[in-house]
């Protein structure tokens, strides 16, 4: 079939499988391209199809040449559609991987339930034996919990307020004011559910109990801050209650992994268009200006950049890890320079529907956008037509 992107809102309902086979080969040229560091050497990355998740199962294995198990959940080709992004990217992945001569197996299934954590442990157990890294970059909109059955649904929503700003529709190039109405506290909790440390932790000791963590295993989750403009629908509304969490949860694992002289530890990222950030009102627009004004700088990055910095310069690096005085470490140290922020302020009130492909880089945006499910790679022919159906080695 011919493949041509279909937006529904802040989504794609289709993937090309070449695209996302280029967007993952761009990715791999980068880091060989930066040369290789001392890192771990087996590797679990949950989350790992996608963003930040995808981005370090590719910076472990073709940097530090680790052996990789990475869990997700997509969905594979049928006849009437695409399989999702994450699971042509992950084929694209294993592919390179497997051509090099690197370990790299994957699990697709629910990641919050005890059976995808079983058979993770059992080809842990198998094939590593023990992994000395453990990446948690989970984002999903809602969890069943996997004692009670209970399922819970984050929303994206301020705290204690009404809070009303501007957010763009970036493909309609529409700039429209947005009031999100205050979360109950029912909401919150179930925010936290979500997005908290909660299933993070259970990992940690699951894998703890079954005796799969190396001595000086580390494990870090990822999230984001971000600035003063978007505080009230992120920082201080249900998504920063869910990151509290998730930074208290990782004190409690440091604590837990002492007898193994380990360490749990946030990445505080940069904003990148991802999937989940898509969904967030006003901070695409956010993004938008951003983009402009880092590229402008000379400082823009994306996940694959961060990630190999974050390894490099920070987790591996032999002069320590960098960390805030919330022992933190600050992967979006670019992002929020002062000068950046001021520049972002100060354009902020000018951004109109008029003004918005000159004050921002609102075409970047759609097209990293696109980039996400394959579109818009170099050298693909998207006149094309291409088989829909690929396999996943390891699966």
């Amino acid at each position: 079939m011919m493949i041509q992107p279909k937006i529904r809102g802040f989504i794609c309902t289709t993937a090309h499988p070449l695209g996302c086979y280029q967007v993952v080969m761009d990715q791999v040229n980068y880091v060989k391209s930066k040369g290789q560091f001392m890192g771990p050497k087996c590797v679990l990355v949950i989350g790992a199809s996608t963003g930040y998740g995808l981005a370090s199962r590719i910076v472990t294995t073709f940097g530090a040449g680790a052996k990789t198990i990475g869990v997700f959940y997509e969905r594979e080709a049928d006849e009437k559609r695409t399989a999702t992004a994450g699971w042509y990217n992950t084929a694209a992945f294993e592919k390179i991987a497997h051509q090099d001569h690197y370990f790299a197996k994957s699990i697709n299934g629910d990641a919050f339930s005890h059976e995808i954590k079983q058979q993770t442990a059992e080809l842990i157990r198998k094939d590593l034996k023990q992994v000395d890294l453990v990446i948690y970059s989970l984002a999903s909109p809602r969890r069943i919990h996997p004692d009670t059955g209970q399922v819970y649904s984050s929303v994206l929503k301020p705290i204690g307020r009404d809070f009303t700003s501007k957010t763009v529709d970036a493909f309609r190039k529409e700039v429209k004011e947005i009031t999100l109405s205050a979360a109950v506290e029912e909401e919150i909790a179930n925010t936290v559910a979500v997005m908290g440390g909660e299933d993070w932790e259970i990992w940690m000791d699951f894998l703890a109990k079954e005796n799969l963590l190396a001595e000086g295993v580390t494990t870090v989750a990822y999230s984001y801050i971000g600035p003063h403009l978007t505080y009230p629908i992120y920082k201080e509304g249900t998504i920063g209650r869910a990151k509290d969490h998730l930074r208290m949860t990782a004190q409690q694992l440091t604590k837990k992994l002492q007898n193994l002289h380990g360490k749990a530890l946030i990445s505080v990222n940069k904003a990148v268009v991802t999937q989940a950030s898509a969904a967030i009102p006003v901070v695409p627009l956010y993004i938008s200006l951003l983009f402009k004004v880092m590229k402008e700088q000379g400082t823009h990055e994306g996940c694959i950049e961060q990630i190999y910095r974050l390894f490099k310069d920070h987790l591996y690096s032999p002069h320590g890890l960098g960390c805030d005085a919330e022992g933190q470490i600050r992967i979006d140290d670019l992002e929020m320079q002062e000068a950046i922020q001021e520049k972002i302020a100060a354009l902020w009130p000018k951004i109109t529907s008029e003004t918005l492909t000159q004050l921002t880089d609102v075409e970047g945006y759609c097209d990293e956008f696109y980039r996400l499910f394959g579109f818009n790679a170099k050298n693909v022919d998207y006149e094309m037509d291409v088989e829909a159906k690929m396999k996943i080695d390891s699966l």
